[in-house]
């Protein structure tokens, strides 16, 4: 029975929501940052003050109990207030500012960065930002957990608790190499891509999956080899060696090819592509502020983008 007079700890409460959303100790105390001992410590400190077991342990898997399940949701709002309370003794009621943690996908980063960067320190001169680059199922993780407070990432991302706000819209560009037959191409249909020796990101990339979605779309059958890359611009070196071909977003272009030995071509309209967008829990008190850092996003894109209204 629960001890009426208990008070968890706002480090109880995170280790309980960090095992919780990752399902293993030694990886919830890394994003933590702190020991796996402390982490279990923790745990069960708050397990023994609540008279409830919140996790099930076993030496093959970690599983949230019942009575886990119903008060995690608790857990996650008690930190996202006492996150919003720090934040706005910081000042953040007026405006963003002090740290925030921002998850970007691969396939984002390194092409909208450059852009971004300038026009947040220009119109948020207090904001600090710590940029992490990770794989979406990850950096979703990391959002539950409250590692992160926001990620840039392909939508939809179809997660309970997750708020999403469009930014912009990009389409997909086929990278050829030199003298491809439809190099220079700007009536493609995605039916080209049947029986192409296509190259595709390593597996966990949403563009891997958004590329054999557009496939099966239209049944589409590339002709996929053991190739298989874990960046963009890998991937891009090897259609320049000749060992398949490519999409490329919109955003991407001009960095991936920048060296001159690749040829693009364009889809017909309506183009394939991809929406981009930047999400946040549901229950963080910083949704206003979040909506406000989304609408500077959305006007400095790349001008091959399209912003989402």
């Amino acid at each position: 029975m629960t001890d009426q007079s208990y008070q968890p700890t706002l480090s109880q409460l995170r280790a309980f929501v960090a095992v919780a959303t990752y399902r293993h100790f030694g990886t919830a105390a890394a994003r933590l940052e702190v020991s796996q001992p402390t982490l279990s410590q923790g745990l069960a400190a708050l397990e023994n003050g609540l008279g409830v077991q919140l996790i099930e342990r076993s030496t093959r898997r970690v599983l949230v109990t019942p009575a886990g399940a119903r008060l995690l949701p608790y857990a996650e709002m008690v930190l996202d207030a006492a996150d919003g309370f720090v934040d706005a003794a910081a000042g953040v009621s007026d405006g963003l500012s002090g740290p925030l943690r921002v998850g970007l996908i691969p396939t984002v980063a390194p092409y909208v960065l450059p852009e971004i960067l300038p026009a947040l320190d220009a119109a948020m001169p207090t904001l600090s930002l710590q940029v992490v680059e990770d794989q979406t199922a990850r950096l979703l993780d990391a959002l539950r957990a409250g590692t992160l407070d926001v990620a840039v990432l392909a939508l939809p991302a179809d997660v309970p608790g997750v708020i999403e706000v469009p930014l912009y819209d990009e389409d997909f560009v086929l990278v050829l190499p030199t003298g491809h037959e439809l190099a220079g191409r700007t009536d493609l249909s995605v039916s080209a891509l049947d029986d192409a020796q296509l190259l595709l990101l390593d597996e966990g990339h949403c563009l891997r999956d958004q590329t054999l979605d557009l496939c099966r779309s239209v049944d589409a059958r590339p002709a996929l080899g053991d190739t298989r890359a874990t960046s963009l611009s890998t991937a891009v070196r090897c259609v320049a060696g000749r060992l398949g071909i490519t999409l490329v977003p919109a955003s991407a272009v001009a960095v991936e090819t920048a060296r001159g030995d690749l040829e693009v071509a364009h889809f017909a309209d309506p183009a394939p592509g991809r929406r981009i967008g930047l999400v946040f829990r549901s229950s963080s008190p910083r949704g206003v502020d979040y909506r406000i850092l989304a609408e500077t996003i959305r006007g400095c894109v790349p001008s091959v983008c399209r912003p989402v209204p």
